[in-house]
């Protein structure tokens, strides 16, 4: 009974940060309007978690291996700069709730990674029906109804593009979750994250100047994305990975596309039509039929 109420304190954790980052599609989108680039709300929002984690994680600098070492640096960049700056850059020729429908269906991705690389997973019928479920459901959010005048190549695939690195993001989470702790493992992400962004600079140097942060919409928004939706979430999604297990935290990304629809209706006035919400409705329940068996049959060792 005591254990129930503990996993359930978890399951909680888990969608409120899920419920914190649906709210992000709204703040990036505001930063964009107000002039700041996909890249520098990324590089912004990790450099004020970083520095704020190692007031929480600073006694310990490197994981126990070269190979841990190297799958920190790549959780720095599925989970980090290659994510947001894709995810970003699709805000910019996508509306929020477009990009977080498809950035949604992580779930089921992940779902055919861990099938690739753990042993004693594999798709039922069930799961495949969920798939072609889940498709449809994208067909009719991306279309919108519109069938062609509504559709956006560039920032839809873009938007694909952000989930395929979460989906990586949450299977390079499982090894590593059960040797280091959860206030290490996010503060690695936040600085390999930073350095990853790094390149990109090198081809598009631009920085913003000081005096736009004087803005208080810029500055509130953030230091939103900074201090909550990465320092605390990262933290709290990290630590309900190590107590669930990843397959079951990421299923929860399916609460994203809900309350961004809210969000985005409420403060960007964008407008919801009976396609977003079949779309939605189909999306979900695919992704729950997917991933149903998948809760319960992770797997513990890679077949690789």
């Amino acid at each position: 009974m005591q254990q129930q109420g503990n996993n359930l304190i978890y399951h909680v954790i888990a969608f409120l940060t899920v419920v914190v980052w649906g709210s992000t599609f709204i703040s990036t989108k505001v930063l964009i309007n107000n002039g700041l680039s996909p890249a520098q709300i990324f590089t912004f929002r990790f450099l004020i978690a970083y520095i704020l984690m190692l007031f929480v994680s600073h006694k310990r600098l490197f994981a126990d291996n070269l190979k841990d070492e190297l799958i920190m640096l790549a959780l720095g960049a599925s989970g980090g700069s290659v994510y947001f700056l894709t995810e970003n850059c699709a805000l910019l020729y996508s509306t929020t709730t477009n990009v977080s429908l498809i950035v949604c269906s992580c779930p089921l991705f992940a779902t055919f990674l861990f099938c690739l690389f753990y042993k004693n997973i594999r798709l039922t019928r069930r799961q495949w029906a969920g798939a072609f479920i889940a498709f449809l459901g994208m067909i009719a959010v991306v279309l919108n109804g519109q069938f062609v005048l509504n559709l956006s190549p560039l920032g839809d695939s873009l938007a694909f593009g952000a989930c395929l690195c979460w989906a990586v993001y949450s299977i390079l989470m499982k090894p590593v979750t059960g040797r280091y702790g959860s206030a290490f493992i996010t503060r690695k992400v936040f600085f390999y994250g930073l350095l990853t962004i790094l390149p990109y600079y090198f081809f598009f140097p631009e920085l913003p100047g000081m005096q736009i942060f004087a803005n208080p919409v810029v500055f509130c928004n953030i230091l939103f994305l900074g201090c909550i939706a990465s320092m605390v979430c990262f933290l709290t999604w990290t630590w309900c990975i190590r107590k669930l297990g990843a397959m079951q935290v990421t299923n929860y990304v399916y609460v994203n596309p809900i309350t961004t629809i809210i969000f985005g209706a409420w403060i960007l006035d964008e407008h919801i039509t009976v396609w977003f919400i079949l779309g939605t409705a189909l999306i979900l329940l695919g992704l729950y039929l997917s991933n149903y068996h998948a809760n319960r049959n992770e797997a513990e060792k890679p077949t690789v």
